[in-house]
């Protein structure tokens, strides 16, 4: 049989061509760094380099536009990447290994951030696997008062910050030794932190790994996370936080409530803690709020919780105080209820394995225990013990240790 030949005019043949481009996966406008001056010496400043990709890429009526970062090492200032941007969609692939500048003199314009990634819409930071984020944060640790209190306290540059980023994922990254804070989102809308590695050692002052504040709809997944802080912080104004598949140790365990000051608010809610695991961290799953606070914590859950030799695995400790001298008593506190802590076991170092200490005028209410099996780390056979002021709660099934 012979077979029809259809002769297409080429005008069409070139339209159906350049459709059948664009649907490609790998059709997106790229803006390299190295276009644009980057050394990736590791030595020189490749901020000018960096920001003008920002620039060209944000400005970009592509629909979709890629910063691409190569396997090499550079040292960056402080740089904002600021939006709103043109593109529908922005990847920031990073390949290579971006160091912090360790002259503390770059810093004086803002003395609390080194990379912020500010009101962008539809962004995608993607290390693939190798890309590290390094804050060189020795040169910060040694002369904090966290450290040496006969220094003055000093304020000290988050990491990586997102400040007003909406439909945000940030995945297979590194991120080592941060100056403060690793991994901050503040203001933040529908995010997704996946497969994230975050290490300082374990003395480095206020290293949190990653740190959520008043940001909405965060799911942070299978991150491990090995610092002198806290693991994960969730304050002030945060809700519908899951956090799952979770390592941690060494460092402070996942702590909830108000942001670190006196008097101030912590509208959480909706947190949920699930599958997760933490070796020789000083807490587990702490809820913690200063004297005189307002708002509240409620609706959290933690669930399938794995504790190894953990001092304090569960505590709410609503007189938090991280001064030398007493802090004063006040009324007004931040009210914490509905928190649910089930299928929780382990061991304790401490052998006190839960402490609620809760508010004489703020009660903790609506509490939960259920499967709960935690013993002393130093003798497995032995339970670890409990204490509670001002809660109220409830036990299903077995909860050892129980007040």
């Amino acid at each position: 049989m012979l077979m029809k030949i259809i002769t297409l005019p080429a005008t069409l043949l070139l339209i159906l061509i350049f459709l059948a481009s664009s649907a490609s996966p790998d059709h997106h406008r790229k803006f390299n760094v190295h276009d644009f001056g980057a050394k990736g010496d590791g030595i020189t400043d490749d901020s000018k380099a960096f920001n003008e990709a920002w620039k060209r890429a944000c400005n970009s009526w592509e629909k979709h536009v890629v910063v691409l970062v190569p396997n090499s090492k550079y040292m960056l200032k402080p740089v904002n990447f600021s939006g709103p941007c043109n593109s529908d969609q922005i990847t920031f692939k990073i390949k290579g290994k971006i160091v912090a500048s360790e002259n503390r003199s770059d810093y004086e314009k803002d003395t609390e951030h080194w990379l912020v990634f500010e009101e962008i819409h539809n962004l995608r930071v993607d290390g693939g696997g190798t890309g590290i984020f390094d804050g060189k944060g020795r040169v910060w640790w040694q002369t904090s008062c966290k450290v040496n209190r006969s220094l003055p306290c000093t304020s000290l540059p988050y990491a990586v910050t997102f400040i007003g980023c909406t439909k945000l994922r940030v995945e297979n990254l590194k991120f080592r030794n941060a100056q403060k804070m690793h991994l901050s989102f503040e203001r933040c809308e529908k995010v997704r932190a996946l497969n994230l590695r975050l290490t300082a050692p374990e003395h480095s002052p206020n290293t949190d790994g990653i740190h959520v504040e008043g940001t909405h709809n965060i799911n942070i997944r299978n991150c491990v996370m090995r610092t002198g802080d806290d693991c994960i912080s969730i304050v002030s104004g945060s809700k519908n936080v899951r956090a799952t598949d979770i390592t941690c140790g060494p460092g402070h365990g996942i702590s909830i409530g108000s942001l670190g000051a006196r008097n101030s608010s912590a509208n959480v809610s909706n947190v949920f803690v699930n599958r997760a695991i933490f070796s020789g961290t000083t807490n587990g799953l702490r809820i913690k709020t200063w004297q005189g606070g307002s708002g509240y914590a409620k609706k959290i859950r933690f669930e399938n919780i794995t504790m190894h030799n953990v001092t304090n695995p569960i505590i709410i400790d609503q007189y938090y105080c991280d001064q030398v001298e007493p802090c004063q008593e006040q009324v007004s506190a931040v009210q914490i209820s509905k928190v649910v802590y089930r299928s929780i076991q382990g061991t304790s170092s401490a052998g006190e394995a839960i402490r609620f200490n809760c508010s004489k005028h703020f009660p903790c209410q609506g509490i939960l225990l259920e499967d709960i099996n935690l013993k002393s780390y130093g003798d497995v056979r032995q339970s670890a013990k409990a204490s509670c002021s001002n809660v109220k709660f409830k036990i299903k099934g077995k909860a050892s240790p129980s007040c």
